[in-house]
């Protein structure tokens, strides 16, 4: 068997049945040494996967919409980097992404009472783009100005 980088290994970690099951974490039994799974280095936490937008998250969108006029939300769909985002787009562009579940999107949207599009459906407002295109003329010009 060879591992990612085309190297042969020898030994094949796996999980045992107790974590397969979900009656145990892989960090295993208290007092007993943790265990490692095959691509567990790879492997990466689901945010916001219960659907449930955090508190902190929330409590940050929330404030960014009550600072910031014309704010629209636009949900991105779950990929297998990240779960369900929503980007909220202010009328001069500006823009802010936190990772908000499945629910968590239209919840917040409700809670905020602002319009929530999909963005597979609709892209992303030119406003956005052009916010950006903005902020990198203004940090080139600051790198060359220095």
């Amino acid at each position: 068997m060879f591992d990612i980088a085309g190297r042969i290994v020898t030994e094949v970690a796996s999980l045992s049945p107790e974590v397969a099951r979900g009656e145990m974490s892989q960090q295993g039994f208290e007092g007993e040494e943790p265990r490692v799974g095959l691509l567990s280095r790879f492997s990466r936490r689901k945010a916001g996967g219960s659907g449930k937008t955090s508190t902190q998250d929330a409590q940050y969108l929330a404030n960014w919409a009550k600072t910031h006029t014309g704010v629209e939300a636009y949900v991105e769909p779950k990929t297998t980097v990240t779960d369900v985002t929503a980007v909220l787009i202010a009328v001069d562009g500006e823009w802010t992404r936190r990772i908000v579940g499945e629910r968590g999107a239209q919840k917040l949207a409700e809670d905020l009472g602002i319009p929530v599009y999909d963005v597979r459906k609709t892209g992303y407002p030119q406003r956005m783009r052009d916010y950006d295109a903005r902020k990198k003329i203004e940090r080139r010009r600051q790198t060359e100005g220095s």
